[in-house]
């Protein structure tokens, strides 16, 4: 538990520093204060790339071994401490405390998947015989680390989400810089805790907390930084690739997900995977369930259960273990998902269930008759908010499904395996869950989406992949 205000400091290059600027952490659901951090200068950012450079060199130094003792030490640490963990997710995020150990269980995972895969950095041989004049040519590829990586990082898994991009940056050799939300930045600090305990060589992370205004253009502009990986709003997204100048970006962007239920679908089933796709972590989940469409015979047994289950959401404090939601991660968000109803609502949309709005709390909602000219409708909405459509048959659920700019993950409910594959295959989307709400995800799948939802995947596999390089090697023999 935290006692008193104890003023946490930002690892920079292995060394734990403070600043005479600070940053306040409160707790949305009562604005509590909770503890502070440094607000990170311009020099600040400098000083974390000349020592990143260093860590650089370190990183890809590291035995492979090393690599994975330090990394899987990491994951014990967590272990041991793990309510410690998941009282701070919930108590400076929107996650209950049932969320909030699910998280830290996942980042335990996340840890220990990086720590496999860092033995699997693999190459090829290459037959350069296979073009004539180089019968007397043998070779191979192998790769190897980028460099400096630049992670910035949201709210809204502030442990787990960090753990994906340090856990495969470790495994492949490089150092690794972490911006983490403003508003929670204690998660991503108690993750450098953890590698600082693992005996990881100092300079190869750092956790530098500040505002983005501040040390977020450096960081991304900067030469030396020769990988991005964010997690974020498309806007902020759009801004970084803009300023990035030449170095790999992966983003993900976020959503705006559909779900598709069937007449052959088991409904109780649709409903329970919806109704937790739609509101875990207050609907603050790229992957969260925002429209649902479905088939008109079963549209009034759909509507009627589905509110029927939201209604029984108990939504209050999160550090009790029989709350299902907690706030939202500040009053200004509350209030930006109650605008957005209310616009709906004004153009015709009809408010089912919800709609209520108590400072940074907003009550699980349910709309059906959206326009398709709301922002609700296009945009992620990014809180707990469900729109509900009646379509005629699966392919009108298609069409509608793709018909936005975003394609991170869809869900389908159905027992007919044809029109499964139908949907598989015409769902313009990065990841598709059968049977399931779009709200699902392992940690070692590759993870992201198309249009507007991403660059790149994310899934210790593949980020290894993004972090690193192939070098060719050929000898010419006589």
């Amino acid at each position: 538990m935290i006692d008193q205000i104890r003023g946490q400091k930002m690892l920079i290059g292995g060394k734990w520093v403070g600043s005479d600027e600070i940053i306040e952490v409160r707790d949305p659901q009562d604005n509590s204060l909770i503890d502070t951090v440094p607000a990170a200068s311009t020099e600040d950012m400098l000083q974390c790339i000349e020592e990143a450079k260093e860590g650089a060199k370190i990183a890809a130094s590291m035995p492979v071994h090393e690599r994975i003792r330090i990394i899987n030490a990491a994951a014990d640490y967590i272990e041991e401490n793990k309510e410690k963990y998941a009282f701070i997710i919930s108590k400076e995020g929107s996650k209950t405390i049932r969320e909030a150990q699910k998280e830290a269980a996942r980042c335990i995972q996340t840890l220990r998947i990086s720590a496999e895969e860092a033995r699997r950095i693999n190459g090829e041989t290459i037959p350069f015989d296979q073009m004539p004049g180089s019968e007397n040519r043998v070779g191979y590829y192998y790769r190897f680390p980028i460099g400096i990586i630049a992670a910035i990082t949201p709210f809204n898994d502030p442990l787990n989400l960090v753990a994906h991009k340090v856990g495969p940056a470790i495994a492949s050799g490089n150092a690794i810089i972490v911006k983490p939300a403003t508003v929670t930045p204690l998660s991503a600090l108690l993750l450098a805790e953890a590698f600082s305990y693992a005996g990881l060589p100092p300079k190869v992370l750092s956790v530098i907390t500040g505002h983005g205004r501040e040390i977020g253009d450096i960081l991304v502009i900067h030469p030396a930084i020769r990988m991005i990986s964010f997690t974020g709003g498309l806007k902020a997204g759009e801004d970084i690739v803009r300023k990035a100048g030449l170095k790999k970006i992966s983003m993900e962007l976020g959503s705006n997900s559909p779900v598709i239920v069937l007449e052959d679908a088991d409904l109780e089933d649709a409903v329970e995977s919806s109704v937790s796709g739609a509101f875990w972590a207050a609907g603050q989940n790229c992957l969260g369930v925002q429209r649902i469409y479905i088939q008109e015979s079963i549209y009034e047994t759909f509507q009627k259960a589905f509110i029927s289950r939201t209604e029984q959401y108990c939504v209050g404090d999160k550090q009790s273990n029989l709350t299902d939601m907690g706030p939202l991660i500040t009053e200004k968000e509350a209030i930006r998902v109650e605008k957005l109803v209310q616009e709906a609502i004004e153009k015709g949309a009809l408010l089912l269930t919800g709609g209520q709005r108590n400072g940074a709390f907003y009550s699980p909602t349910v709309l059906t008759n959206v326009p398709e000219n709301c922002k609700i409708a296009k945009e992620e909405i990014f809180g707990p908010v469900v729109l509900l459509y009646p379509v005629a048959d699966l392919e009108e659920a298609i069409e509608k499904s793709n018909n936005v700019d975003y394609g991170l993950q869809a869900g389908i409910f159905t027992k007919n395996l044809e029109k499964a594959h139908k949907a598989i295959a015409q769902l313009d989307v990065g990841g598709i869950m059968i049977n399931d709400s779009s709200d699902y995800r392992i940690d070692a799948m590759p993870f992201g989406g198309v249009k507007k939802s991403g660059l790149g995947r994310e899934g210790i596999k593949f980020a290894l992949q993004e972090m690193t390089e192939p070098k060719v090697v050929c000898f010419k023999l006589n």
